[in-house]
């Protein structure tokens, strides 16, 4: 087995907008086959990077250079489709060699074109399996829960039109594949399915992902974007933690014994004054240095703070028997549930059946079709929604916390400041004072979270939280949220992030059904008790098979009439002896009329008849094959 190539060279990449330095002198490769996953805090410039290694966004300095003829296909935060294309005319879209292939086929048919270019254009359509492309486009759009083909790209939601944009990407089959938070508006199942396809795919991956359980399945190694520069760790996600636990820990006695030495050579300059003139200048040079390297600050993630939220009493939502539908369709029914303090729920469940409805019910801010919601009057609701806050863009970030409160209670009668809310949070001092308008996507997140949280809720309702958060903002969200003693609710398609808070999980839609069903435990114990299930329902089924073939078995019997044809097999035989010359005649029939037929869209038409009359026919042979031989 040969060396794999490097099918990726970057050489000291660097990036800014304005006085803002996103990064500087990156310089990494990635081998043909490798799964690259790129971490960093938001607002670090993970998406420039990635597109400016697709070379849609010029970088300040250095150089991308991919390796000869590897095609590379990209999976864009922005979304750039045609809102008057259907999902299937969009997947036609692009300039991959499938889509080229059927093109020149299409412009040969078009141009009635004969001998060398037809057959050419023929050769093109076989080498790039462009035949079956639409039944392969159709499975993967099935996987994703997209099924009316001729809706319109306007007609979409925002995440049916991701799901489409994944598929189109997925479609292209590129040597090298670079995805921006693929599993953004992806349910769990879908995300179960992206992640197995993913990895027996021979595809080189670049990808920036949030989802934890996604980097320690699918990826073999992280870059981790951090003060400007790079870091690599050789492992999945679960090494990487090691890892940079072991660095930055190495990192922090660096500074500590910067910090001890600048003390001593501080000593020595401020000693005499006077003096100073005469003093060593590479001694003092020294000092500079010592004191920058002593001064950097290490953004280590914040130590606990346990708030204290406002006081909750005995009652706090009760359901009484809730349903909810929309027209004909009934989402839930018979929904009875009283939310007892301190309770930790999970809702999960496939796209539209739900989730966000049953929140807005606990909200109060939707009423139910049967049933009633009765909220307790100490209840303070804080509500996340994925849509995120609005905000003035004028505003500085500070201004856009205290405009909530200034400060919030924590344990032992302290206070928590709007400022240290937001160091907590990982956005340092430096970013306190800078306008809204220049936050990435997922600073802006973060602030409609912190907002929320400035409220001081005692019930949290959170819909799909981690949507566009980094893996470092999580992992203070989730040990705020694990200190947090009121009642939390979530929607979440992250596993990770499910795993560590809920203590059961509501599960909407569940084969077909219109109940919630309640699951104790998190999300992982949820599946492996679903998969149990399903493997004793298996089980089940075929010892009922077994015991219906043995009690067929059992039957007394004179003679062997177990390989003889019944009644009905022998007037199939009878049949079959009669259709299979017909069918035999029709298809010769049409293979001439082919043969002589100009018109485009009757080949077409005359084409798939052909396809479905010979599949019948390799059937029926098969099946008379079959009855013959126990007939003889």
């Amino acid at each position: 087995m040969g060396e794999s190539r490097n099918m990726l060279s970057v050489e000291g990449l660097g990036k800014s907008y304005g006085e803002r330095l996103l990064f500087e002198g990156l310089t990494f490769g990635i081998q043909q086959g490798e799964r690259v996953a790129l971490v960093a805090r938001n607002g670090s410039g993970k998406s420039t990077l990635l597109r400016a290694v697709c070379g849609q966004e010029p970088a300040d300095e250095g150089r991308v250079v991919f390796a000869s003829g590897v095609r590379h296909g990209h999976l864009k935060q922005e979304l750039e489709l045609l809102s008057d294309a259907s999902i299937l005319d969009t997947l036609y879209i692009g300039d991959s060699p499938t889509v080229q292939a059927m093109r020149e086929y299409e412009r040969a048919l078009a141009q009635e074109a004969e001998g060398e270019a037809l057959q050419k254009a023929y050769d093109a359509m076989d080498a790039h399996e462009a035949w079956n492309f639409e039944a392969r486009a159709r499975e993967i759009l099935g996987q994703l829960h997209l099924h009316q083909l001729d809706r319109p790209m306007s007609t979409l939601s925002g995440g049916e039109k991701r799901r489409v944009a994944l598929a189109q990407v997925l479609l292209e089959a590129p040597d090298f594949l670079v995805l921006d938070e693929p599993t953004n508006h992806l349910d769990l199942d879908m995300i179960a399915w992206l992640e197995q396809r993913l990895s027996s795919m021979g595809t080189t991956l670049f990808m920036v992902t949030h989802d934890r359980y996604f980097l320690e399945n699918v990826c073999d190694r992280i870059l981790e974007l951090d003060d400007h520069g790079l870091h690599s760790y050789q492992g999945n996600f679960g090494y990487f933690l090691e890892k940079r636990a072991e660095r930055r820990a190495n990192a922090q006695a660096v500074q500590e014994r910067a910090h001890a030495h600048m003390k001593r050579e501080l000593e020595w300059v401020r000693a005499t004054p006077s003096a100073r003139t005469t003093k060593s200048k590479s001694r003092l040079d020294r000092f500079e240095d010592v004191k920058a390297e002593a001064a950097k600050r290490l953004q280590e993630d914040p130590m606990h703070i346990t708030v204290v939220p406002e006081r909750l009493g005995n009652k706090v939502v009760e359901l009484h028997k809730v349903k909810r539908g929309y027209g004909e369709r009934v989402l839930f029914e018979g929904l009875h549930h009283h939310f007892k303090k301190g309770e930790r729920i999970g809702i999960v469940g496939r796209n539209g059946t739900g989730k966000s409805t049953l929140l807005q019910l606990i909200l109060g801010a939707d009423d139910p079709d049967a049933g009633k919601v009765v909220v307790g009057e100490t209840v303070v609701f804080g509500h996340y929604n994925q849509e995120g806050g609005s905000f003035d863009d004028h505003w500085k970030v500070i201004d856009a916390v205290r405009d909530i409160a200034d400060w919030i209670p924590i344990k032992g009668g302290a206070k928590l400041t709007a400022a240290q809310l937001l160091e907590r949070f990982l956005f340092p001092h430096s970013m306190h004072h800078q306008y809204l308008k220049l936050l990435s996507g997922g600073e802006r997140k973060r602030l409609h979270l912190l907002r929320i949280l400035m409220q001081n809720p005692n019930f949290l309702v959170l819909d799909e939280p981690t949507n566009d958060l980094d893996i470092f903002t999580l992992s203070v969200l989730e040990e705020f949220l694990m200190d947090f003693s009121g009642c939390l609710v979530v929607v979440s398609h992250d596993r990770y992030f499910m795993d560590k808070l809920v203590d059961h999980v509501w599960v909407l839609g569940e084969d077909g059904a219109t109940e919630v069903r309640d699951y104790p435990g998190n999300y992982s114990q949820y599946r492996a008790q679903r998969k149990e299930e399903q493997r004793q329902a298996q089980a089940l089924k075929k010892s009922r098979q077994e015991e219906a073939t043995s009690i067929s078995g059992n039957v007394a019997i004179k003679g062997d009439y177990s390989k003889r044809l019944s009644y009905k097999e022998k007037m199939e035989f009878d049949q079959l002896e009669k259709d299979l010359p017909l069918l035999e005649k029709k298809r010769d029939e049409l293979s001439s009329q082919i043969q002589g037929e100009q018109d485009h869209e009757k080949l077409l038409a005359m084409g798939a008849e052909l396809g479905r009359i010979a599949q019948t026919l390799d059937e029926a042979e098969m099946r008379w094959l079959e009855l013959s031989e126990r007939a003889s």
